[in-house]
């Protein structure tokens, strides 16, 4: 059985949702205060379209967010060392890392909303599953250090959403200060994890 093709105006609708949930998100003080109904007004369609094209709002985000991602993901997947594969681990950690942080800057209440949505652990996603798979073996190809499971997740819980949130929007803390404190973290647990 063939595919249906979505209709013009589905396509539309959807296209015209995820813009006003960019907006909303990128403005909002709190992600938490944002409901369906707000996206549905600045879009401009009813709360069931929402509903249909995403499901939830848990649904809405995700999809807002791997948008946003995707670029991020194809270079730390594909794209040229230090992020993409090929450098060492010395230099693809900070990489990406950094390019994490940097992202959750940037879509800072997107990236909270995400953490906060749905139920169940921010570790048990595939999400958080695919950044510590990569931290761990990365980590693990250092010489004579072992199971790189637990500083993966060390690493990670440094670029948090929550973090990134209370560090620039409530403690000031400037994106220059704060890449530059990730990177005397990192190189800290790379130094610890060298011997």
């Amino acid at each position: 059985m063939t595919e249906r093709k979505p209709r013009k105006d589905a396509v539309r609708n959807r296209a015209a949702v995820l813009e006003a949930a960019d907006t909303l998100f990128a403005d909002c003080d709190s992600p938490a205060d944002l409901t369906m109904a707000d996206i549905a007004a600045a879009a401009g369609v009813g709360k069931g379209t929402l509903f249909r094209a995403f499901g939830d709002r848990t649904g809405l985000i995700r999809a807002l967010y791997e948008i946003r991602f995707t670029p991020l993901r194809e270079a730390v997947e594909t794209g040229p060392p230090p992020l993409g594969p090929g450098a060492p681990p010395l230099d693809r950690v900070p990489a990406v890392l950094d390019a994490v942080l940097c992202f959750k800057i940037d879509n800072r209440h997107l990236a909270l909303a995400l953490e906060e949505s749905g139920s169940g652990s921010p570790y048990e996603t595939a999400h958080y599953d695919r950044w510590h798979a990569l931290l761990r073996a990365e980590l693990e190809r250092l010489p004579e250090r072992g199971d790189g499971s637990f500083a993966a997740h060390a690493l990670l819980a440094a670029v948090r959403a929550d973090l990134v949130e209370y560090l620039v929007g409530r403690q000031g803390v400037s994106r220059a200060d704060l890449r530059a404190q990730l990177a005397e973290f990192i190189a800290g647990v790379l130094r610890g994890r060298r011997g």
